[in-house]
């Protein structure tokens, strides 16, 4: 499995039209082959940051979203979006079974 966590910190005057483009993004590719799941969270300490938190059945499904039509129109429009550049961190793990 593989896990993401994509840092996103916006421009305040940019959040809401950050947030409408992830009502795209976000149901698009959870319905993708191979994915898990795909959250959008808010942090409480810091304002207007985000994480991205992904889970992906393998590197070839994430291969096939980074090239998708919906995650590279949102690429493109990122800039306007944010802050500061995106800090992406990928792990490979496994569920624990209790």
């Amino acid at each position: 499995m593989i896990i993401i966590h994509a840092h996103l910190q916006v421009k305040p005057e940019q959040e809401q039209a950050f947030l409408d483009e992830m009502k795209t993004l976000l149901p698009l590719s959870r319905a993708e082959e191979g994915n898990i799941s795909y959250d959008l969270m808010k942090s409480t300490e810091q304002e207007h940051h985000y994480t991205m938190v992904e889970l992906w059945k393998d590197v070839a499904a994430t291969t096939s979203h980074n090239t998708s039509a919906h995650f590279t129109s949102f690429v493109q429009k990122a800039p306007t979006f944010m802050a500061a550049p995106m800090d992406l961190k990928v792990f490979s793990g496994e569920p624990v079974n209790k």
